[in-house]
């Protein structure tokens, strides 16, 4: 018996994750459900119509009718696997949830057909095990005006840069391997959704973006129309990294660095708009628990760059023996009434606009 949120299940906790289990259940992705929840309260201000595709033991369903169901018109509960579906049956039974409920349908379909026989969703759900390629398509097909698409990747080895062919085959885009390797990532990730949506005049911007442990998650808004595809497109661009003065641009056609004339190191094309909306984060905030808390915190105050800088390198780069505290960088920095703040992708990193102004205040 496993209880999560409001929501409790039998499941089997294994040792080791694997997409050959009977019944799908990821404990380790308790955040990813919770933020889910968090996301659905915090953003519509209606009842929605809520797919969830893959939906394996069911949790995710589960704490989406127990923790917001004030918010759901209809939830369509999938998965392809009979045992899985059966298993979702169950504990739906022990959540004390009426089954025969007109707010519930459950399927057992394969994700993309189950997509293509619906008539659209306000939220959509894709939450596989490994590239979620396979079923962006559809969804974005399904997704509605001003819906949520949430989409989850746990292929991080291709979009980190550890194997940046595969990166190159299955998202259209170089990656990095450095420490910036996951908003990169991420990046990337955003942008082939994005092109997806733009064949189909629907424009995908992100709400809300985040890496943790062995997955990238991304909220993205569905807005229609030609002209908001283009601005999107606009944002397509490529990144350089400069290890000799560890300086960050973006471009439109590659270069050398315009702070030293040093060689980039190329990443992308990559999605360079917002990761996510500080005024969202802070009104999930209300419904977060302290796990959720800990990250949206982060989220809120992260300021809108592309990428940010490590203190240690940029140190080195300067030989100082000693580096400051990122607490005193960021109080010297707001003190001079630069904007800057700390990341979710690590602590020991800053975001501030401009590499020149850190190399000051260091």
């Amino acid at each position: 018996m496993i209880t999560e949120g409001l929501a409790k299940i039998e499941a089997e906790q294994p040792k080791v994750v694997s997409k050959d289990m009977e019944v799908f259940y990821n404990p380790a992705m308790r955040l990813n459900r919770s933020l889910s929840v968090c996301l659905i309260k915090g953003f519509f201000n209606r009842k929605i119509r809520i797919a969830d595709i893959l939906a394996g033991s069911g949790i995710r369903s589960i704490r989406f009718l127990r923790e917001a169901g004030e918010n759901i018109e209809s939830i369509d509960i999938n998965d392809f696997s009979e045992k899985a579906v059966k298993s979702i049956k169950k504990n739906l039974k022990l959540n004390k949830i009426n089954l025969k409920s007109k707010k519930i349908k459950i399927h057992t379909k394969e994700a993309n057909k189950f997509l293509a026989e619906s008539s659209g969703f306000d939220y959509i759900d894709i939450d596989p095990f490994g590239s979620p390629n396979p079923f962006l398509d559809c969804a974005v097909k399904r997704i509605s005006r001003s819906g949520i698409l949430a989409v989850t990747a746990t292929d991080t080895a291709a979009l980190a840069g550890t194997y940046e062919n595969a990166c190159k085959r299955k998202y259209w885009a170089r990656p990095m391997r450095n420490y910036l390797m996951h908003e990169i990532g991420i990046r990337i990730l955003i942008r082939k959704i994005q092109l997806i949506g733009c064949q189909y005049e629907k424009a995908l911007i992100p709400v809300l973006s985040y890496s943790k442990d062995h997955y990238y998650r991304v909220f993205l808004k569905c807005e229609k129309g030609k002209q908001k595809c283009d601005e999107i497109v606009k944002e397509h661009k490529l990144l350089g990294f400069c290890k000799s003065c560890i300086n960050i641009e973006t471009f439109s056609e590659e270069k050398i660095c315009s702070n030293c004339s040093g060689k980039f190191i190329i990443a992308g094309p990559i999605w360079t708009g917002q990761l996510g909306n500080s005024k969202l984060a802070e009104k999930m905030l209300q419904y977060a628990d302290q796990e959720s808390s800990e990250l949206l915190e982060i989220l809120k105050d992260e300021i809108d760059t592309v990428g940010f800088y490590s203190i240690n390198d940029l140190c080195k780069l300067k030989r100082k023996k000693q580096c400051p505290k990122v607490k005193d960088v960021l109080e010297k920095l707001r003190k001079n009434k630069i904007p800057a703040s700390r990341t979710h992708f690590g602590g020991q990193y800053i975001r501030v606009e401009n590499v020149d102004f850190l190399k000051a205040a260091l």
